[in-house]
Parts: C-alpha cells; structure tokens; sequence
C-alpha cells in the first residue's frame, strides 16, 4: 500500500502546489473530505474554505474560493477558482473576495435570476464570511 500521492493544486493565475502527500483535506461542497492514498476515485465540487496538505514537509494551507476536485488512487487534482496560500492570505484579501460574493449576490437579485442562482450567490456569500470567522481575520 502507498504512504503518498502525488497532490496537484492549480489556479488560473498559477500553479501553486505539485508534491508527494500523505493526505489532503477538502472543503467539498457537500461536506469535507480527506483524501488519501488508494481512495476510490471521486470528483467533488469545492466550496469557499481551507485545504490542509499533509505530506513530509509538514502541513500547508491553502485558501480556496471553488473549482473542483479529481480524486484516485495515486493522485489529486485540485483545480481552483481562487487560490491563496493561508500565509500570504490578509484581511485585504478576505474583504475582497466577499466583496465579489455581496456583489453576485446583489446581482442576481436585481436581475431576478431563478431562484437557484439567488441562493447559490446567498449560500457563497456566507462561506465567504464563515471563512473570515474560521481564520479570525
């Protein structure tokens, strides 16, 4: 049985992680997860929150807005909407980023977009604000 996998962690604006982990846990949209070597292949849907990377070097922080996950045996790949790691992440940042969550929000109310929409901008705006809480920013 494996010890590690290989993690891949890339945003649009760069590629911010590429090693051998132990585990890594995953704020999936519908609940988190811990990925490890030889999980079941599964692909998740990620929502705001904090991805822990558990390899050798210690552990790493990464704040993630949304993307997707690819899980197998031997590797994960996470593809992130936003991605930061938590050491250069600040209350700058966080303002920011739920700044563009009120405003979606906003958005798809005045533009009476189906109810769905309206809830998935609500429901994005308050894991913006948990997050600010869960890192005390």
């Amino acid at each position: 049985m494996a010890d590690t996998m290989q993690f891949d962690l890339v945003s649009p604006e760069r590629s911010l992680a590429s090693l051998q982990v132990n585990a890594v846990q995953i704020p999936g949209a519908e609940g988190d997860m811990t990925a490890m070597p030889m999980h079941a292949p599964t692909i998740t849907t990620l929502r705001p929150g904090v991805l822990r990377v558990e390899s050798s070097q210690g552990t790493s922080e990464f704040v993630v807005t949304g993307g997707f996950a690819e899980i197998s045996a031997e590797a994960l790949s996470v593809l992130a909407e936003k991605a930061i790691p938590m050491d250069e992440m600040t209350r700058a940042h966080l303002d920011e980023l739920i700044e563009e969550a009120r405003n979606m929000y906003k958005t798809a109310q005045e533009a009476e977009q189906p109810h769905d929409i309206v809830e998935e901008a609500a429901k994005l705006l308050s894991d913006m604000e948990a997050l600010g809480t869960h890192m005390s920013l």
